[in-house]
């Protein structure tokens, strides 16, 4: 059974990247009949597009590897209780990047950590989505010249 989607198709080689070129129709069809994905019988976990849209070009890809193994190890509530050294064995980084990786995700409202709960939350409605927080500035910008300078008279006593 093929269903027709509609994709936008960029402009190859452009000046402008993501220029669009058309809209273009695909037929999408079944590739591999005999391995078609189904939910599992035991466990429950899914990713929401809108994760992709919305919250994945915004976070670090440690933080990604990090939603996307919750997302798969917790349950239907989006708990999950694996332990900090567990995790970052499974997914191959250090406890502090892991440790990291959370913070991001907990400070983006994505889940919530109560040790040793983890829950995947349900994304939040784009007014409700935490902002990137902007960096602090003090003052105009300077050339490191011109910082390393100032480090170096400061430790000198001089200004």
């Amino acid at each position: 059974m093929s269903r027709p989607i509609y994709v936008r198709r960029e402009q190859q080689g452009s000046v402008n990247p993501g220029a669009i070129l058309e809209d273009v129709m695909i037929e999408k069809r079944i590739l591999a009949a005999d391995r078609v994905r189904r939910p599992p019988r035991s466990g429950f976990s899914w990713i929401d597009r809108r994760f992709l849209r919305e919250h994945a070009p915004h976070l670090s890809r440690d933080a990604m590897l990090v939603y996307f193994f919750l997302t798969a190890v917790s349950d239907r509530d989006g708990l999950s209780y694996w332990r900090d050294v567990s995790t970052a064995a499974q997914i191959k980084t250090a406890t502090g990047s892991l440790v990291r990786a959370r913070e991001e995700l907990v400070g983006r409202d994505l889940v919530a950590f109560e040790p040793p709960l983890t829950q995947v939350l349900s994304l939040p409605e784009r007014s409700q989505a935490k902002p990137e927080r902007e960096p602090t500035r003090c003052g105009p910008p300077r050339s490191l010249g011109d910082v390393l300078a100032e480090i170096a008279a400061r430790r000198t006593g001089g200004k």
